[in-house]
């Protein structure tokens, strides 16, 4: 078996997908993550195609990942999600190819099913109780919702207190039954970090994400100093080699790898396999498409350590589109009391529109993400 050809396609709302063809009728799908940088990583993804896919064996896909990792300059958000994205459709070539899902290759399962929650709340957080009522309604037990608008490096109590208000509802409205997850985003800076986690620890969160930015990593061991709480941490690191220091601090107590950034399915695999020989948990990161988030799913089955998933239906940046627009078997991302099932079909487990995704990629995509600023005109992290 031969590689072909390859397409890709850019996808509203913010969403890059690849198609790998073969020379034997099978065809495998990836996501690639647009960013702000979509021409670069659409341009990107047909240099390296050309340049290392075409005419190779689909099969070999460490062989592979290796020659399209291994460049002089490696990793970031460009080339990550260039390699993770033409990762994940080799492995859906190879599971269609042998009549099995990723995850029989794997290892197999380790779970019977996998626990999802639900994002609420959008950049600026509001109506948080009235969004977790629908999905507790819909039997969720778990959300996440993003801690902070702007905020400076110092800032006001005012702000502080709007964060606790918001928490606290949440816990009024709910009690202990529900599961809350906190995104700080990388929004918050150490001094304010410090002041929001010890106000937020009375109400027993499930985690806080991204406490201050993943550059300032050695920020996390004297914020933990002020929590109980678990750290998460994750989504913006490329390749196992970038959660080195992650694993050998210590500090952090769940990891959030993304499927679509740190090299694809097997590198996922193998930086949950590290977490779990540092007594760590996993969340991964999966707010994107259809694919990226069947391909987590894959990795779920197969990964004990994983406790939890991000899913991305319904999630606020889905404008215009949303992840059952471009599947066919949309019970693939059916969830029952908080639970997706274990995906059984071959591949990655999707049965895509390809018609939906040619006609909607023809109108092309601009996305990127908002920019803030603070109270006195200097640049605010989003």
């Amino acid at each position: 078996m031969k590689i072909t050809d390859i397409e890709v396609f850019e996808v509203k709302p913010r969403w890059i997908f690849v198609k790998i063809s073969t020379d034997e009728g099978l065809s495998g799908w990836g996501e690639m993550v647009s960013g702000t940088r979509t021409r670069a990583v659409v341009n990107g993804a047909r240099e390296w195609g050309e340049r290392i896919l075409l005419g190779r064996d689909p099969f070999e896909i460490e062989r592979l990942w290796q020659e399209m990792h291994r460049s002089f300059f490696r990793g970031g958000p460009i080339g990550g999600t260039i390699v993770s994205g033409f990762e994940m459709a080799l492995w859906d070539i190879k599971g269609k190819a042998l009549g099995v899902p990723v995850w029989q290759l794997l290892g197999g399962k380790a779970r019977d099913r996998i626990k999802v929650y639900s994002w609420i709340g959008g950049d600026r957080p509001d109506d948080v109780v009235e969004q977790a009522r629908d999905r507790v309604n819909r039997g969720f037990d778990a959300i996440k919702m993003n801690a902070t608008e702007e905020l400076h490096y110092i800032d006001s109590l005012k702000e502080v207190k709007k964060v606790s208000e918001r928490v606290k509802a949440l816990r009024d409205e709910f009690g202990d039954d529900l599961n809350i997850g906190i995104d700080f985003h990388g929004r918050v800076h150490k001094p304010m970090a410090k002041i929001l986690v010890n106000e937020l620890n009375q109400y027993n969160l499930m985690f806080y994400e991204e406490v201050v930015l993943p550059e300032n990593e050695e920020l996390f061991k004297e914020i933990s100093n002020h929590t109980t709480t678990p750290l998460a941490t994750g989504e913006r690191l490329y390749t196992r080699w970038d959660f080195k220091n992650i694993f050998k601090e210590g500090v952090i107590d769940v990891i959030q790898p993304d499927v679509a950034l740190v090299g694809g399915i097997l590198e996922l695999r193998k930086i949950a396999a590290m977490a779990e020989a540092h007594d760590m948990a996993v969340a991964p990161h999966a707010p994107y498409g259809p694919i990226a988030l069947a391909a987590t799913l894959q990795v779920d089955v197969c990964t004990p350590n994983v406790f939890i998933q991000e899913q991305s239906l319904g999630i606020h940046y889905n404008k215009g589109f949303d992840l059952l627009d471009f599947v066919k078997n949309k019970e693939i991302f059916e969830y029952k009391d908080g639970y997706v099932a274990i995906p059984d079909k071959p591949g990655l487990g999707l049965e895509l529109d390809e018609e939906k995704i040619r006609e909607v990629s023809a109108e092309g995509l601009v996305w990127t993400n908002p920019r803030w600023k603070n109270y006195d005109g200097t640049i605010a992290e989003w």
